[in-house]
């Protein structure tokens, strides 16, 4: 068995370096786990990770350019289109040489799986979407909108925090995530220790709202348009009934959509990684979609 070094390494990917984490052998199937915009890996809890291995797998986390400790760039002014970030990931798994992983997206994270998925299906043994979207083939006129208080948050967000000020970025950092949350009850020592984790980690923490420019910006617009109907590798979808930003009718019309997917909703998740509260759900479902009991 080969069991990783503890603790995060820098990984050279293209002309960047991505801060990565591994829990459980190597020898196992590996799972990737793909953060939302403007997210380190801090947010995948760490306890969950090694939850996750300790079913068998060997389980990756990793920093965006932008965020953590991967490389960042000036904040306000990004040099890359959202497309970026999905070669980041492609190079990622050619880097380590991985393939096929199990990705595992959330929200943003979801709509790079999805694309890996349609555009490199053999690095992909299997796709689990959670709080994710169509990336393409699907009308998005027949979907709802986000809740209106999420709704009124993208059109006017609140003003960024000094960021040079650790406590005033964490809690910045934690009115965040309480508007994305559901109806489970925010956990607040753990959300401002992880707020704090990535203050701590990151080069420079308000560079990740670069991701925002880079989304809306677009990518270089010389792939075929994506569509999820073309997906051939086995998808679960995990959606929360009260997520904010892409209600549960995202989630629904995905497993739908996509050839032999399978729903698992969540009650009272909201636009969020899983919390423990729902760990004894997520998990083991998790496990046997990647192969495993």
């Amino acid at each position: 068995m080969t069991t990783p070094e503890p603790g995060p390494r820098q990984v050279p990917v293209g002309d960047i370096e991505l801060c990565v984490e591994e829990f459980g052998e190597r020898t196992d199937p590996t799972v990737l786990l793909l953060a939302g915009a403007a997210s380190s890996m801090d947010w995948w809890d760490a306890d969950l990770c090694r939850r996750i291995a300790a079913g068998g797998r060997h389980v990756l986390r990793f920093d965006h350019r932008d965020t953590g400790r991967s490389t960042t760039g000036p904040a306000g002014s990004p040099e890359y289109g959202g497309d970026a970030l999905d070669r980041d990931c492609v190079g990622l798994i050619e880097a380590l040489d991985i393939g096929p992983v199990h990705l595992v997206g959330l929200s943003m994270g979801g709509g790079i799986a999805q694309g890996i998925a349609l555009r490199r299906p053999e690095l992909v043994a299997s796709l689990t979407l959670i709080a994710t979207a169509p990336v393409g083939g699907v009308d998005w006129s027949t979907l709802p909108g986000p809740e209106p208080a999420m709704a009124e948050r993208f059109e006017n967000p609140p003003p960024d925090p000094d960021w040079s000020d650790r406590g005033v970025v964490v809690e910045w950092a934690f009115d965040v995530q309480r508007a994305f949350s559901g109806e489970i009850p925010l956990d607040e020592e753990r959300t401002r220790a992880v707020a704090g984790e990535v203050y701590d980690r990151s080069i420079d923490v308000s560079a990740a709202n670069n991701h925002w420019i880079a989304i809306e910006r677009g990518g270089d617009g010389d792939d075929e348009p994506l569509d999820i109907r073309r997906l051939t590798v086995l998808t679960l979808v995990v959606h929360g009934t009260h997520d904010p930003l892409f209600p549960i009718r995202h989630g629904e019309v995905l497993a739908e959509v996509v050839p032999g997917a399978r729903l698992l909703v969540v009650e009272g998740m909201g636009h969020e990684v899983p919390p423990p509260p729902t760990w004894d759900l997520v998990v083991p479902a998790l496990l046997e979609h990647t192969g495993g009991g």
